[in-house]
This record gives structure tokens, C-alpha cells and sequence, in this order.
């Protein structure tokens, strides 16, 4: 079995050791430098706390390997589990609170439901009397997304994978002969043809540009994501967790030294952007709403907090928030559409991808929740929050 992996970012690497692996012939393709997309600017959260369980499983299975890493590949990843506070301002919120607890925990997840008072426990800087309820899990955290790629690297090469950087994908070639049902056969690069029995596009921001190559049409855009590091007034302790405000869209958590790291998107929706063309640097006027959407939540950002720097990514989006992983074409398999939960999620991904080219099919409870074809009908389908 021949397989094309489009993008070398963390899902498409991890793809590709997962195939080979199991014993296929792998090229990745990436268009510049590995990890070069999402993953290079990606904030490095992993987290079960999710409100979907299609999500929920695939942070579990994931959660495997990150937990074990440095036994699996030799690399530290920096894991550090502070843990992820999730706060509500609203009652809403709130019951979705509840409604959430009570189905992580019905998968494993081992969530609870807090006070506002029992919140400020775990964030000693809170401002308690803003929020009326918040969740909390022990076991989510945060790692280096660069220590991550580098095992992930190493072990493609170890498992003979052929990664080719500043090697774009030009062309996706269907079948129109004997077969006659349009099945991918191969890409083709600026410097030769490659043929394969297998593409898979984890292309990212790029993800609609090789959808266009293949002839398939997908709801997934590119959106920019914005980040800060800052200097607070008062330094955010090493085990506060990662906080996020879920009615005002910030997150913050602790970084090296005292320092934090801020983000989260506010207002209208951000139009597409050009993945070859956009600002990688955090917007002046974004980073003050953001450090003052973080005042409001905690007292640890008063106004002598300094801002140090920043950075933007694009997250991959679909219309639900959950990722396009299917077969969507005779051997054309979509790993896309993450909206910003790719690098957490990218180990249970790499399965489920060798499973759909190796087996068949997708093994997983819920993959309908995945499927391409959700979008295709009147199909109810749950939306995940795009946050952290």
C-alpha cells in the first residue's frame, strides 16, 4: 500500500508514523518546513473537557500517548497537567456546565462540577463573585508543540517514512479509467508524479486548496488566532491552570518565570484568511482587549502587566467546530478542520486515518460526527465551543 500525506504539521506526521508503521509505504509532501502551519504557532492545549462526545473519545485515546511521550518516542514534551478551569458568567453557561460534567464523566473523564469559591481554590487570583459555576479536570494540560513534532519526526524517519519538505503538492490525480469510480491515484510535485493508492490531505490552513486539487468541496476555512505573552502585575503561579472565560472568550495560563500567556477570540467572526498572506503577529489593539478581558477575570492582570510579545496562527474551521476525518473519495482521506484542536487531538487521528485506508472504515463511537456527508442534510448535528 502506497499512501501521499499532504502536510507535514503534527496530524499529517502522525498520520504518516501510524502507517507505516503498520506497514505502508509513506511520502509526505509539505509545501515548506515541517510543522511550518498550525502547529509551529499552536498554544499547546490537552484537555478531555469537551462538550461533544466524539471529542471526548478522541482526547482519551490521544491522551495515551501523550501521557506516556517520552516513553514512546524519547523526547520531554514539557507536559505539564495544571489542569483546565472552565468559568460561566451566565446561567446558561452554567446548565451547560452540568450537562457537560455529567457526560465526561460518563466516559471517564474525571471532571467536576465547581462553585464559584471552590474555582478561586484553583486560581487563587480569580474574581469569584464574576462567575455563578465553573468545571474543572486535574488531568488536562498543556505541552510544547515543538518537543512534540521533533518525536514525531524522528519517529517517521525511524519508521521509514519519506518526509519531503518545500515539496507542494500541485495536482491530485483521479482515476478515469478502468475502475471508472474516480479514485485518487496519485499527486503530482513541481519536480515529478508520485502515484499512491491512498492520499490523505492534513494540509491545515491548506486544507481547502488540496480539496480544490482533488475536485471535493468542503465547508473548512482558515480563520486567524491570536496569542500574548505578558508579564502580570502579579506573577500567575505555576499550578494555576489553564482558565478560560467562556462568555468572554479569554483564556489565560502560566507560562515560564511568572509570565502568561494570554488569548481567545472576541466580537465578530474574522473573514477567511490567506494562509500564504497573513499577519503572524498579534494585533496592538487585540491584545489589549484581551489582557482586559483577563483583568476581568483575575486580579492577576492590573495595569502595570506588560506586554512582551505575541504571535497569530490560523485554525482550520468547519461550520461545528469537529474535524473532517473520512474517506470522502476512493482513496482520498480528509484529516482537516480541527478549529484548533488538531495538535491535542492528532494522536487518536493517525488511527483513525490508517484505519479508514488499511481496514475500510473508522473506528470510532460517534464518527458520524466526523463524516463529510454531515453536511450534506438536515442532519442535527452538536456544535463544539472554539476555544483553547
Amino acid at each position: 500500500m502506497n499512501v501521499v500525506v499532504v502536510g507535514a504539521g503534527i496530524v499529517g506526521l502522525a498520520a504518516a508514523r501510524e502507517l507505516a508503521e503498520r506497514g505502508a509505504n509513506v511520502v509526505v509532501c509539505e509545501k515548506r518546513n515541517v510543522g511550518s502551519g498550525s502547529t509551529e504557532r499552536s498554544a499547546g492545549g490537552i484537555r478531555t473537557q469537551f462538550s461533544t462526545p466524539v471529542n471526548v473519545r478522541l482526547s482519551l485515546e490521544s491522551l495515551e500517548t501523550w501521557s506516556s511521550f517520552e516513553e514512546r518516542f524519547g523526547v520531554d514534551i514539557a507536559y505539564r497537567r495544571a489542569g483546565y478551569l472552565f468559568l460561566a458568567r451566565e446561567p446558561s453557561t452554567a446548565a451547560e456546565f452540568e450537562a457537560n460534567v455529567a457526560m465526561q464523566r460518563d466516559l471517564g473523564v474525571d471532571s467536576e462540577l465547581l462553585s464559584p469559591e471552590e474555582a478561586r481554590e484553583r486560581c487563587p487570583g480569580l474574581d469569584a463573585d464574576e462567575f455563578v459555576a465553573a468545571t474543572y479536570c486535574p488531568t488536562d494540560g498543556f505541552a510544547d508543540p515543538h518537543l512534540a513534532l521533533q518525536g514525531y519526526v524522528q519517529a517517521c524517519h525511524d519508521a521509514g517514512v519519506d518526509v519531503r519538505t518545500h515539496t507542494p503538492v500541485e495536482a491530485v490525480h483521479r482515476d478515469g479509467g478502468d475502475r471508472g469510480d474516480g479514485a485518487v491515484v496519485g499527486v503530482s510535485t513541481p519536480d515529478e508524479r508520485i502515484d499512491a493508492d491512498a492520499v490523505v490531505n492534513a494540509a491545515g490552513p491548506w486544507a481547502g486548496r488540496v480539496n480544490d486539487l482533488a475536485g471535493v468541496d468542503l465547508p473548512v476555512e482558515p480563520r486567524r488566532r491570536q496569542v500574548a505573552v505578558v508579564d502580570p502585575e502579579t506573577p500567575v503561579p505555576d499550578d494555576v491552570p489553564l482558565t478560560i472565560d467562556l462568555d468572554t472568550g479569554v483564556y489565560f495560563r502560566p507560562e515560564r518565570e511568572g509570565a502568561a500567556i494570554v488569548g481567545g477570540h472576541f466580537g465578530d467572526a474574522d473573514p477567511p484568511a490567506d494562509p500564504d498572506r497573513y499577519s503572524t503577529t498579534a494585533d496592538t489593539d487585540w491584545t489589549i482587549e484581551a489582557v482586559e478581558h483577563a483583568a476581568d477575570c483575575a486580579t492577576y492582570f492590573g495595569p502595570e502587566t506588560r506586554i512582551k510579545r505575541g504571535w497569530a496562527g490560523l485554525y482550520a474551521v468547519t461550520p461545528d467546530h469537529h474535524p473532517i476525518v473520512d474517506e470522502v473519495a476512493p482513496g482520498y482521506v480528509t484529516a482537516i478542520g480541527f478549529s484548533g484542536h488538531g495538535f491535542q487531538h492528532a494522536p487518536a487521528t493517525a488511527r483513525l486515518v490508517a484505519d479508514a485506508i488499511l481496514d475500510g472504515a473508522i473506528d470510532i463511537d460517534g464518527a458520524d460526527a466526523l463524516a463529510a456527508d454531515r453536511f450534506d442534510d438536515d442532519r442535527d448535528t452538536d456544535a463544539e465551543r472554539n476555544v483553547a
